[in-house]
């Protein structure tokens, strides 16, 4: 398993670093950097600090995804389902929470919020051509591929 030093800046005192939750963990957990407990309407999207910055490493990305357990129990993931860290990003990690459920939920100070996956990417180069190459789908789109 390869790993790489992420140099992170507590722009609060009472910030949490990231922590992996097992060793084999992808992403790790990121903290809710509140000083009192915020309630989530149902409907509504609120930003939640962690109090960090952090360097991604330039052909990585930080990738915010949503934390199944908060999901599952209280309804609340990324308003915009995958948030995108990039390596040249240097202000506070903000989490977009959305309440997906019919009740309002809490997060309370400190509570893991949401998780990071630090991830290679690909730099494309757009060409405009006349022709894309044949493929045995070609443009078949939704469900295309068959329903079972």
């Amino acid at each position: 398993m390869q790993t790489y030093d992420i140099n992170v800046k507590k722009i609060k005192e009472a910030a949490t670093l990231p922590t992996y939750g097992s060793a084999y963990a992808a992403g790790a957990d990121l903290y809710a950097c509140l000083e009192d407990t915020v309630t989530i309407e149902p409907g509504q999207t609120i930003l939640i600090p962690t109090g960090i910055a952090m360097e991604i490493p330039a052909g990585y990305a930080g990738l915010i995804y949503a934390r199944s357990g908060l999901a599952s129990r209280k309804g609340l993931a990324p308003a915009n389902k995958v948030g995108v860290i990039d390596a040249d990003y240097r202000g506070e990690i903000m989490v977009a929470l959305h309440n997906h459920s019919m009740a309002a939920a809490t997060i309370e100070p400190q509570e893991r919020i949401a998780q990071l996956v630090i991830t290679p990417y690909i730099t494309g180069c757009f060409h405009v051509v006349d022709e894309l190459s044949g493929t045995d789908r070609g443009a078949g789109g939704f469900g295309s591929t068959g329903r079972k």
